[in-house]
């Protein structure tokens, strides 16, 4: 990342040091033109011109009177020769100018030049447009802090990034390991219930839906059951704990949040006798039971008649721990 912005750094200080050498050399050819237009051979004829009126006005102002035509020519040849000093002179000052504007120019690209070597940031002339700079984002260094001082209590930025980098690496963390969860095998104990129970296991994989493990029963229950041979899985009906389980939910779902149900845990696999059964239903624990797989009329045929007149839709949302003894009642 760091590679990154000085990249875009570098990249920002090219293109602004290319603007700006850009700007400096129309600057330069602006005041080139400008001298040759000047100096240029088309003005020396008005520059002859007004020259020579200029040495006859002086040359009329110095010889007022009678001269003799000696004197007449002497007088003319210092006021050329003084005409021609004074031109020479604002020449020479023109190129010395020039020259010293020249001089400027390299100094200041020179300038230039040194200060990008040294800074992230380019030096502005104030009469120019300020242009965006691009900077890198660096951490500030605490200086002059007592260790001895208890600064818990205080807003700590790096601290924060810190935990928020623990707490995402434990939550990958966390994934994996129900990813792994979900692909490990379990066998279901379940039993077909038509008025008489028909036990069988089948194995599943703990992330499987309900309906996955319905398909699979019915797939093993075909070959002797006659009623079953035509049926699909949706016909089918799942019953634990005297909650009828929708076929969308999963074991794992189950399983991680520890459901409940009205005679047990739906979360719990593994079988032990239906006291119910037994026609003892005061002393039911907490213990898990087979699964029931029923048949959707035979429940909306018989669903007034024990065992099916306590069953129910299974809710995640509601509590079966204080509801088991009032079903009993």
């Amino acid at each position: 990342m760091t590679e990154y912005r000085g990249g875009i750094v570098e990249a920002g200080r090219a293109m602004q040091l290319i603007k700006k050498r850009e700007k400096e050399k129309e600057e330069v050819e602006l005041r080139k033109r400008k001298l040759a237009e000047e100096t240029k051979i088309a003005n020396i004829d008005n520059k002859f011109s007004a020259h020579y009126d200029a040495v006859e006005q002086q040359l009329k102002s110095s010889t007022i009177g009678l001269v003799t035509l000696d004197e007449m020519k002497a007088k003319q040849t210092d006021v050329v020769a003084q005409r021609e000093r004074e031109l020479a002179q604002k020449q020479r000052a023109e190129k010395e100018a020039q020259q010293a504007e020249e001089r400027r120019l390299e100094d200041l690209k020179r300038a230039q030049r040194d200060t990008s070597k040294l800074s992230f940031t380019l030096a502005e002339d104030e009469d120019e447009e300020e242009e965006p700079t691009l900077f890198i984002e660096t951490k500030k260094r605490r200086i002059g802090m007592d260790p001895s001082v208890d600064t818990s209590f205080l807003p700590d930025r790096d601290k924060e990034d810190e935990e928020k980098r623990l707490r995402e690496q434990l939550r990958i963390e966390w994934v994996a390991k129900q990813e792994i969860l979900k692909h490990e095998p379990m066998e279901v104990v379940f039993s077909y219930w038509d008025g008489a129970g028909h036990r069988r296991s089948v194995t599943v994989r703990k992330g499987n839906t309900i309906q996955q493990f319905l398909q699979k029963c019915l797939d093993m229950l075909r070959r002797e059951f006659n009623e079953l041979r035509i049926a699909t899985v949706d016909q089918l009906m799942y019953v634990k704990e005297d909650m009828i389980i929708p076929q969308h939910h999963s074991f794992y779902d189950l399983i991680v949040t520890r459901a409940k149900g009205k005679s047990g845990p739906l979360f719990e696999f593994d079988v032990h006798d239906d006291v119910r059964l037994l026609h003892d239903a005061t002393v039911e624990k907490n213990e898990s039971h087979a699964g029931k797989v029923v048949l959707r009329s035979w429940y909306e045929r018989n669903k007034h008649i024990f065992p099916a007149s306590r069953w129910e839709p299974y809710d995640p949302g509601k509590r079966y721990d204080n509801v088991k003894n009032k079903s009993d009642n």
